[in-house]
């Protein structure tokens, strides 16, 4: 994954317990995306966690979703030790991979999964790194598997937040090629990696996650 200089705010990590980092926004979210996967997941299978970051978010997942094993991913070395980490006495996670989900061809190591769950990330990476993405995680889930996105986005091309107004343009500053996303773009690359929308679900703090599902044939 392109290594980008992000503002201050975007992807914080502090060291809690040994290898452990914390992340304040994953420790926010936890319980609303929880909630957001027990309504969508499917009940078992095979579940991947892109871009896992401290791996507070797949635990949390393990737990409240227990029939399904979580493969987390992240390519920075020191939160693969973190992810590991938290997850060590739960049994439906297995240990951290290096994978790179925006490089081209990772779908053919990591094919036949029946959920992948990407969050915060497509706003800190370009355009062209979402699309293939999207692509790679379309070719990797088995028919009737599921895809969750979710994020800051914007809805019609416009920011409707103050505070999402001051972090785009924090992002933009840093690096011109990233930023938030348009829902109508990600909807339209759903289709293009034929996807269906199941629903696009309003989230707290101004967020918005895309839940999308591989037709079975």
């Amino acid at each position: 994954m392109t290594k980008r200089k992000l503002p201050a705010n975007a992807s914080v990590a502090t060291v809690s317990d040994g290898q452990k980092l914390v992340a304040p926004a994953a420790s926010r979210n936890a319980d609303a995306l929880c909630d957001l996967l027990a309504r969508f997941a499917p009940v078992s299978g095979r579940a991947l966690e892109l871009a896992s970051g401290t791996g507070q978010h797949v635990v949390a997942f393990a737990n409240r979703l227990p029939n399904l094993n979580w493969q987390p991913s992240e390519i920075d070395t020191e939160r693969r030790a973190s992810i590991n980490a938290y997850a060590e006495d739960v049994q439906n996670i297995a240990p951290a991979i290096k994978l790179n989900a925006i490089q081209s061809g990772w779908h053919s190591h990591h094919d036949t999964q029946d959920l992948i769950v990407l969050i915060n990330l497509l706003h800190l990476i370009s355009w062209p790194e979402v699309e293939v993405l999207v692509a790679e995680s379309a070719l990797a889930l088995n028919p009737g598997g599921r895809l969750v996105l979710y994020g800051p986005f914007m809805r019609a091309g416009e920011l409707t937040s103050t505070g999402d107004q001051n972090f785009y343009t924090a992002l933009n500053q840093q690096d011109p090629e990233i930023g938030y996303k348009d829902d109508a773009d990600i909807l339209d690359l759903l289709h293009r990696g034929q996807l269906s929308l199941v629903e696009g679900v309003e989230m707290p703090a101004n967020n918005l996650a895309f839940i999308a599902e591989k037709p079975v044939t």
